[in-house]
């Protein structure tokens, strides 16, 4: 028998739209530690300083009261993240939009903030699979490593997993690794990062400017990384995704017409900054993307080694 959940009902001075507000969240349609139900609700499981806990989130479709449950030795610390997870404390009060469709995109979803997690390592390690490789093959990697080595998410959820700890990241064997198809550089950063857990986990406590210091000292971190985990662990709505194959075009393309590089995309965002962040996902939300044409990029059988 399932213990019962702890609860909590939250009330947010905006429309929540949970899938959209979560959605950066999940790996992949099949991401085991994810669910996003028919019903609207989203079900995570994570590695909370806590321990393993399981969070189940609930909200009629345009209305602001947040119905929470949770599970396992880190329920009351997921229960008490909910408002930061729901953007809660974003500031979009300096925002002013300079182009038509952000503006746009704006207007449509204004009820979106910057989530922030609190929980560096659960959005580090992703990112770090996620490096120089196509979003299907490392969605697949990450399924294959949290289903082996994760732990069985508390709760009436079956299926549904927890990634390791920071332990259990570390002692996944290189080969374990590479049957995920993650190479050596990506792993051995990963393995790393988790040896170091307790010093990354304190950025969630610190200034931006010195989180992001103290991500980019880890050998393997760059800016594209350092990034993808500000915009989900620490709240920032400045931590653009440069160095990505595909958000410097897609944003180009939705602002100009014409895809750009990584230095066309910090000129057309200038204007935004504090903000270009919320920029690049307000577009992503907003199905802003340059139509793709010929075949879809294959997975990577030899991969380089730069750092995101």
């Amino acid at each position: 028998m399932v213990p019962g959940p702890l609860t909590r009902r939250w009330r947010s001075d905006r429309e929540i739209a949970l899938r959209a507000q979560l959605g950066v969240f999940r790996r992949g349609s099949g991401d085991p530690t994810s669910r996003f139900g028919v019903d609207g609700t989203v079900t995570r499981a994570a590695q909370t300083p806590e321990g393993v806990g399981t969070l189940h989130l609930a909200c009629r479709v345009g209305e602001s009261v947040v119905h929470a449950q949770a599970w396992g030795p880190g329920a009351q610390w997921l229960l008490e993240s909910v408002p930061a997870l729901l953007g809660a404390y974003d500031d979009p009060s300096g925002f002013v939009t300079h182009h038509d469709v952000v503006a746009q995109a704006w207007r449509r979803f204004a009820h979106w903030r910057v989530p922030r997690s609190g929980l560096v390592l659960d959005a580090l390690v992703p990112a770090v699979i996620e490096q120089k490789v196509t979003g299907q093959e490392a969605f697949a990697g990450y399924r294959r490593l949290v289903r082996r080595f994760g732990t069985p998410a508390p709760g009436p959820f079956p299926g549904l997993m927890a990634p390791p700890t920071a332990a259990g990241w570390a002692a996944i064997p290189s080969w374990a690794w590479l049957q995920a198809s993650v190479d050596g550089a990506r792993s051995q950063t990963a393995v790393r990062a988790a040896g170091y857990a307790g010093r990354l986990e304190e950025a969630a406590s610190l200034s931006l400017a010195e989180a992001h210091r103290r991500l980019r000292a880890l050998p393997g971190v760059g800016v594209w990384t350092a990034a993808e985990v500000a915009q989900r662990a620490l709240g920032d709505p400045d931590s653009v995704s440069f160095g990505d194959y595909h958000v410097a075009k897609d944003i180009g393309w939705a602002l100009t017409g014409t895809p750009v590089d990584d230095e066309g995309l910090a000129e057309l965002l200038e204007p935004y900054r504090g903000h270009r962040y919320r920029v690049q996902q307000l577009l992503g939300l907003a199905g802003q993307r340059r139509p793709r044409r010929g075949a879809r990029m294959a997975p990577r059988t030899h991969l380089p080694t730069r750092v995101r």
